[in-house]
């Protein structure tokens, strides 16, 4: 008998079938080959046809049955993991009103900031543990605004996550930490925020009905069966957000554990209890997948929009490098890049500098002596420091550090990036080779509710290795300091 599990991304579609007796991983592919496309109308905006998520994930779950040769019968249940924060919004009849509003998409920035200074920094971090920021509640507020015509076909609003559960049941729900990241869950009352909902004017008959994690969200319906090619009947039975999900991948399900990820983007997620709070507006907290009212855990999440997409920048425009040739260039160049600094910030506006847009910058060139190498090395060295500088806002967000975990890919695969991170921020950082599509897969197994039995398999099967902090601090602490001068001198000149 087998799981499956979805990672609904914006550049692809992930699938994988695993073991249900065993959590053994049988295949894992995605869809497209290619990137999928984001639409950006205007600058700072990001939108995606949630169809086009339907239609990959339809083609990758035959190919994954095909390609793995077993029976789809055999598939007993359903996970999903999807990109966060997205809008999808519906009419009566179920049909996408518009493109999905991506976690990207920066439009709804001013909204959410007015909403945080009308409504007050004290409800906001008392109920919502966050500013309603720049999150779901605030890109539909945007759509009421300025697209009238369509706000008022709107039955109800969805996260990406749940427009594929709908559309493999028939069903329109959501989740508590669905709610969550779109800044709709009032940790304070327990319930749904409508507080907030009123104070945008948006009706509360819009929000879904909620379900449970690891319980039965819905079947999968005929219509649904004929396009994916997977059995009538069986359930959904989890859904997340892809940080908590990578987080539930990696074990990191209690106050004290971190969740890393080096793709597009850098992320810090660390779970907490409810008595931490919020401290800092850097920060962003949610409901985590094994929240409950007797142990209410948080995902403290950190998050740093210019991460890996600096290091792709890099190798798309300098002719035929690889990952791994670049890597093997950068490690012949000392700690600190003889001098060059990258501040590696040219994705869009960065929560942990207030929603600010400072940009990518590549400082303290010499024409005589730097060269790409030197570049290669400053690129991974100025991602490391802004993961260190990002766990620097964790803490002072009373974050509990530790261990940490991170998957066997993108930025980790580097030496210099995991030692330089490793070595500065003081604490081990285990390497585990799964994936998102994997964990949702496996949390389908999670209907027994043995968290132990779960964790104990991903560390025995999953393990790759540990980077260690290493004994000579003193280089990377000299141009960590160096890169954060720099960042200081940035932000300041950005006020």
């Amino acid at each position: 008998m087998y799981y499956i599990g979805y990672d609904i991304g914006s550049s692809s579609v992930k699938v994988a079938l695993v073991e249900a007796a065993t959590g053994k991983k049988i295949i894992v592919l995605h869809e497209p080959q290619n990137e999928m496309e984001i639409v950006s109308l205007h600058p700072d905006w990001a939108e995606q046809d949630p169809e086009i998520w339907w239609q990959y994930i339809c083609v990758a779950t035959k190919r994954a049955i095909r390609e793995a040769n077993i029976e789809a019968s055999k598939i007993q249940g359903i996970g999903i993991s999807y990109q966060m924060h997205g809008l999808v919004i519906v009419d009566k009849d179920g049909n996408a009103l518009r493109n999905s509003i991506i976690w990207c998409d920066s439009r709804a920035v001013e909204i959410g900031n007015t909403a945080f200074a009308e409504i007050g920094p004290e409800k906001c971090s008392e109920h919502l543990l966050n500013s309603p920021g720049n999150f779901t509640a605030s890109k539909l507020k945007w759509v009421k605004e300025n697209e009238p015509e369509i706000y008022n076909q709107v039955y109800k609003y969805m996260l990406p996550g749940d427009y594929i559960a709908y559309k493999l049941t028939g069903d329109i729900t959501t989740t508590k930490n669905g709610l969550s990241e779109g800044m709709l869950w009032d940790y304070k009352e327990n319930k749904v925020a409508n507080w907030l909902l009123d104070y945008y004017g948006i009706d509360q008959s819009l929000t879904p009905d909620i379900v449970e994690n690891f319980t039965n969200q819905g079947v999968l319906n005929e219509k649904a069966s004929k396009e994916t090619g997977l059995p009538v009947g069986i359930s959904v039975v989890y859904r997340a957000g892809d940080q908590p999900n990578n987080a539930l991948s990696l074990n990191v399900l209690n106050p004290g554990e971190v969740a890393a990820t080096g793709g597009t983007s850098g992320v810090f997620y660390a779970v907490s209890d409810m008595s931490t709070g919020n401290k800092t507006n850097r920060v962003n907290n949610f409901v985590h997948v094994n929240y409950e009212l007797e142990t209410p855990r948080i995902g403290k999440l950190l998050n740093i929009n210019g991460a890996g997409i600096q290091y792709r920048w890099l190798r798309n425009n300098m002719g035929d490098e690889t990952y791994e040739s670049m890597n093997r260039k950068a490690s012949k160049i000392a700690i600190g890049s003889d001098g060059v600094v990258v501040i590696p910030f040219g994705n869009g506006s960065e929560r942990m500098f207030n929603n600010k847009n400072i940009g990518t910058h590549f400082l303290n060139l010499n024409l005589n002596i730097h060269n790409s190498m030197h570049l290669f090395r400053a690129s991974l060295e100025g991602i490391a420091f802004s993961f260190v500088y990002g766990m620097e806002c964790l803490k002072e967000d009373n974050a509990t550090i530790n261990v940490i975990r991170a998957g066997n890919d993108n930025l980790f695969r580097s030496e210099i990036f995991s030692n330089t991170v490793a070595t500065l921020i003081g604490h081990e950082i285990e390497i585990y080779n799964t994936t998102g599509a994997v964990g949702a897969a496996r949390a389908v197994g999670l209907k027994d509710g043995d968290y132990n039995k779960f964790g104990s398999s991903i560390t025995t099967n999953d393990h790759v290795m540990t980077f260690l902090p290493l004994k000579n601090k003193e280089p990377y602490d000299k141009a960590y300091q160096k890169w954060k001068q720099e960042l200081e001198f940035i932000l300041t000149r950005k006020k």
